[in-house]
């Protein structure tokens, strides 16, 4: 790395430092390409009928997966889980075990793509709350 008169430029940090205190970080995209989304992806507990919620937040997720389908690394298998998700709380009594896998596996599909996350953060929350799985 130098210029047009054989400077040496020091290389760049990318990296990000946070000392003390406490801190809250909303997107956040560090390096080379890198890339933090944002939008209307936000989420504010809601007394009320938990199943609709729940069924806003399939409906937000699904959404959102055929958005950013491009961005994970396995879409198939990210949409499978959620079908699983979704059938078995059709269930007339869905398991725990079941509805844990599916949202761990969820949350692990779509970690890295942010609005994805928080939606399914939020959809783990709310399932997690109102089944006790």
């Amino acid at each position: 790395m130098g210029d047009d008169h054989g400077r040496i430029e020091p290389p760049v940090n990318n990296g990000v430092v946070i000392q003390g205190g406490t801190h809250y970080v909303g997107n956040q995209a560090v390096g080379h390409r890198a890339q933090a989304f944002s939008g209307s992806v936000s989420f504010q507990r809601q007394d009320g009928d938990g199943a609709a919620r729940t069924a806003e937040l399939l409906a937000l997720v699904e959404r959102l997966l055929e958005e950013h389908r491009d961005a994970l690394a396995d879409p198939d298998a990210t949409t499978r889980e959620l079908r699983r998700l979704r059938e078995e709380l059709d269930e007339e009594e869905p398991q725990p075990t079941v509805l844990r896998r599916a949202l761990d596996r969820l949350t692990a599909f779509t970690e890295p793509i942010a609005p994805l996350a928080v939606a399914v953060g939020e959809l783990s929350t709310m399932v997690r709350g109102v089944l006790g799985a």
